[in-house]
């Protein structure tokens, strides 16, 4: 059974390797990040960078962009997701790796979701997003969704929802981050909702398609 198991896990690594390529990841969150990789095959050959964090101010992920690669041509664009490397509860620390693997899925598929957002722009437009980012909550807002709504459409809605079901109903997580993702995210129903349009619209195209 244990031999079954391990052929398994390893068919499964070997589906995901091609996704390596370009990226710098963590030995203890690598099965995951694949994973969540897999999900985007526009990002195979994106130079991207998985970096822990002692601490990250208000977050516990943050992706962007890599300052001195927006002075190239945007082919050559890297970009860095930093990772908090302790989940933080009110009264304890847990080391950010040992989260279930289908929370650190949806984490760092909503991560990607931002890189998406930063594929379709400019190097000047990013400059821009920059600054409208830390000026407007409004537009925090609708940059969360945007990326929230890549991941769905990438078929990472169940995972995201397990995210943010997470979060919110964790009941050791501190209040005010609660109130941050409800206020600036989609709720758990709403992403249910897209997965459910997005269904309907492939279901749909299948339809035409078979005619």
């Amino acid at each position: 059974m244990s031999s079954i198991v391990n052929s398994l896990s390893a068919q499964t690594s070997e589906r995901h390797d091609e996704f390596r390529n370009n990226k710098k990841i963590p030995a203890v969150i690598e099965k995951s990040v694949l994973k969540a990789l897999s999900f985007y095959p526009e990002l195979k050959n994106t130079r991207i960078k998985f970096v822990f964090k002692k601490k990250l101010r208000g977050s516990v992920m943050q992706a962007q962009p890599l300052f001195t690669s927006l002075l190239r041509h945007r082919t050559k664009r890297s970009y860095q997701i930093n990772i908090s490397a302790l989940f933080r509860l009110t009264h304890t620390v847990t080391p950010i790796h040992q989260l279930p693997d289908e929370i650190m899925i949806g984490w760092i598929g909503h991560e990607l979701g931002h890189i998406m957002d930063y594929e379709s722009r400019s190097n000047r437009g990013l400059v821009v997003f920059g600054y409208q980012y830390l000026r407007s909550g409004n537009y925090v807002k609708k940059v969360e969704v945007i990326a929230d709504t890549y991941a769905v459409n990438h078929g990472l809605g169940s995972y995201i929802i397990a995210t943010k079901r997470f979060i919110l109903d964790h009941a050791e997580l501190p209040q005010a981050y609660k109130e941050k993702i409800s206020r600036l995210y989609l709720s758990p129903d709403d992403i249910v909702e897209q997965v459910r349009k997005l269904e309907e619209r492939r279901a749909r195209e299948q339809t035409e398609a078979s005619k």
